[in-house]
């Protein structure tokens, strides 16, 4: 069997790595090629082109990279004319993956998403492209599959691959056994993984941290940088006097060490469900995003976990104003309610329990080899 996995980001390239290595699980002489990055590579998957280097953000800089695009998307489709994979599975990364699934489907190649993008809470007029260019869709999220199928898309759900990785994390024991020796309620601050993202929500978490810090004194502060550029730049913003220090590489310990946290919106939420961890979310925009959001959003929340749950579990701060003082005040209920702190987390893990099932990849990989062997059945 032939497979072409095809992702556009770091998420993506992790995603396609595992989904990779279960397909060779389930089919040892699986040929696997396609479009991502170096995690997909090493895991046997011959690319054509390192894809998850071109992620983009932003109307400019999609603009700036459309020859590239267009060039990648013409080697991908003369790749697939050629070799005739038994199914291509595109992974997020929407502009993208329509124009090249638009492609395919005049040439009669089955495509597949894994890890849908989101056009449910936005640009849902989407969904026709779905069903028009795609054999079928992977689901991630329970909510997502019913959304996909009242909109006659054909799914099979597998459940969200990020659960994968977190069901295979080994935390440093060293590192937490130092943490728990130090006195005090820690509290994890998780400024994103993105330049902007440290710029627009960074500073604020700080002064959050300060304000908390002011009012519980036996409170310490962890942060976790997603680089040492990243580090650097929060390092140098640390309020003075307050016990904050940043870490690099170390997330899912400073996670796991919490008695409560507050995030920047993003993948990371569903880290912390996995983790039981009361957090507050935040996300900092300029004032047009802040008009134009509930014009274009077609969901109530913004992070995932409150999607999955159908209610407020982690509660969100979405301004273009400082909102430190919301945001401490979240985190101090937290830390002086144990009661309600244990009713949140007991919450999390029932829907930790009914959500965040590992196994997505290995789902996906069989669905994928007995569709294709089913296919070639029928021929």
């Amino acid at each position: 069997m032939k497979f072409f996995l095809s992702a556009g980001e770091p998420s993506g390239d992790l995603h396609g790595a595992n989904l990779a290595r279960a397909l060779r699980a389930k089919n040892p002489t699986a040929e696997l090629a396609g479009l991502g990055g170096p995690l997909m590579r090493a895991a046997g998957c011959e690319q054509l082109y390192p894809l998850a280097d071109l992620a983009v953000m932003g109307l400019g800089g999609v603009l700036g990279k459309l020859p590239t695009f267009f060039r990648v998307a013409d080697l991908a489709e003369r790749h697939i004319r050629r070799t005739r994979p038994d199914a291509v599975v595109m992974i997020d990364y929407p502009g993208f993956h329509f124009a090249l699934a638009k492609r395919l489907n005049a040439h009669g190649v089955p495509c597949y998403f894994f890890v849908p993008p989101q056009v449910w809470a936005w640009k849902r007029g989407r969904v026709r492209k779905m069903r028009k260019y795609f054999a079928g869709v992977l689901t991630a999220l329970p909510f997502e599959d019913e959304w996909y199928r009242a909109r006659h898309v054909r799914t099979h759900y597998v459940g969200h691959p990020y659960f994968d990785e977190l069901a295979r994390q080994q935390l440093d024991a060293r590192f937490l056994a130092e943490q728990q020796a130090k006195p005090g309620a820690r509290v994890a601050l998780l400024p994103g993984s993105r330049n902007w993202e440290v710029d627009a929500n960074g500073p604020m978490l700080l002064r959050a941290a300060r304000r908390v810090w002011a009012a519980r004194p036996d409170a310490r502060f962890l942060v976790a940088a997603y680089n040492e550029r990243h580090a650097a730049q929060l390092r140098a913003r640390l309020p003075a006097g307050v016990p904050i220090e940043v870490h690099t590489g170390r997330t899912p310990e400073v996670i796991e060490l919490a008695d409560c946290c507050a995030a920047v919106s993003g993948s990371v939420s569903l880290e912390l469900l996995y983790r039981a961890k009361p957090t507050a979310i935040v996300y900092t925009i300029n004032r047009f995003y802040k008009w134009i959001m509930p014009r274009v959003l077609k969901v109530p929340y913004i992070t995932l976990v409150n999607l999955m749950a159908g209610e407020a579990l982690f509660p969100e701060v979405v301004s273009c104003r400082d909102e430190s003082e919301r945001v401490a005040g979240h985190l101090l209920a937290w830390l002086n309610d144990g009661a309600a702190r244990a009713a949140l987390v007991a919450q999390l893990e029932a829907l930790r329990a009914r959500a965040a099932v590992p196994g997505a990849c290995e789902r996906a990989a069989r669905f994928l080899v007995d569709e294709s062997g089913a296919a070639r059945a029928a021929a």
